[in-house]
């Protein structure tokens, strides 16, 4: 059998992955410990935006609930820490509420393993559920999103009332500590970031791998055309429900990740405005691109975090103007700039060639 040989586009492809997955590597060179943080929390958002662009891009199903897989992923990391840190004590704000027990499903999450198997396992259980009752009943479009915001709203408002479960609107904070090792130490923060870089490109290919397989061209033919794939012999709820499980694992997984970089976690970061905003990452990265998701939630963090330290009083202005420019000029995310550099380069290409054959050498 002859091997198949890589083509031009292949090589350049290949060699983009390498010089980001370079720069990732090397950021902590370059990097004060503060950026190099900021850095690794953007990271985190990236793999929200991943997860997010696999149903939303690739399935056409728009959710406005991720915000709720990625607070569960970041609580069931918190409590970990939480429970690490109390040395067998109750938490603060369970005392707090009169509590004189830990409660039983606070235990297992005293074991690391089960805190991470949980933070991925239980958001993809929920979107699971969620689907099933939903792409079943062929619930969909509006509908579906309207859905997952009433998801949001009963999730934030049962651990705002649940103080003494869960900290209530301050969330579960105030610990310190990893694996005995202090989290604000730079040594960890920078072990950390690599973490995340790993998961991040992990994250990455895994999609990449689904959306280059029979199972992502069955969810693109599921956005083009849902009662087409139906009447072909496929079951869309099946393939909806895997995707959007999927996704919230990611999410999930991201929200463990921020956690352990920012140090906190509440209700208010699994709100209906940080879903929305995980939703502007992905079409203002580039919608049905999984590098311009990940490079829409970068992008838009780091702006985000620039305009608020340099004009404190009216970054938003800013931020609304960015959000303006790239809606009129570049409907299809920043991801778009790259296609519209691709046709350039195609164009020239061809007519370099053309006009070789209208004029050849002497």
């Amino acid at each position: 059998m002859q091997r198949r040989m890589m083509t031009s586009r292949q090589w350049w492809l290949l060699a983009g992955y390498a010089a980001c997955a370079t720069a990732l590597f090397c950021a902590p060179l370059v990097l004060s410990d503060f950026r190099l943080n900021l850095l690794a929390k953007f990271l985190a958002y990236a793999i929200v935006a991943l997860g997010l662009d696999l149903i939303w891009g690739y399935t056409g199903i728009l959710s406005l609930g991720h915000g709720v897989f990625f607070g569960l992923g970041g609580y069931a990391m918190a409590m970990y820490l939480k429970l690490d840190a109390g040395g067998g004590r109750l938490p603060d704000f369970m005392d707090w509420s009169g509590l004189t027990a830990l409660p039983w499903f606070w235990k297992p999450f005293g074991n690391f393993g089960f805190a991470v198997a949980a933070g991925i396992l239980l958001p993809a259980l929920i979107a699971l559920i969620l689907g099933y009752f939903t792409f079943r009943n062929r619930i969909r479009g509006v509908y579906f999103t309207i859905l997952t915001q009433a998801l949001v709203i009963i999730t934030t408002t049962l651990f705002i009332g649940q103080q003494a479960f869960t900290g209530g609107t301050n969330g579960v904070t105030g610990y310190s500590q990893l694996f005995g090792s202090s989290l604000a130490s730079p040594d960890t923060k920078r072990t950390l970031y690599f973490v995340t870089v790993v998961a991040l490109i992990a994250a990455y290919a895994l999609c990449r791998f689904l959306v280059k397989s029979r199972f992502g061209k069955v969810l693109r033919a599921i956005r083009d055309g849902e009662n087409r794939v139906r009447f072909i012999g496929y079951n869309p709820a099946l393939y909806q429900m895997v995707a959007f499980s999927i996704s919230a694992a990611l999410a999930g997984l991201a929200g463990m990740l921020f956690v352990l970089h920012v140090g906190i976690i509440s209700p208010s970061m699994m709100g209906i405005v940080p879903s929305i905003e995980m939703v502007l990452w992905v079409a203002i990265g580039g919608r049905g691109t999984l590098y311009g998701a990940a490079l829409g939630a970068i992008l838009l963090n780091s702006a985000k975090s620039a305009f608020s330290e340099s004009y404190p009083t009216i970054w938003l202005f800013f931020m609304g103007a960015l959000f303006v420019v790239v809606v009129v000029f570049l409907p299809k995310g920043a991801a778009g700039l790259f296609g519209q550099f691709k046709r350039l380069i195609r164009r020239r290409t061809k007519h370099e060639g053309a006009d070789g054959v209208r004029h050849p050498a002497v």
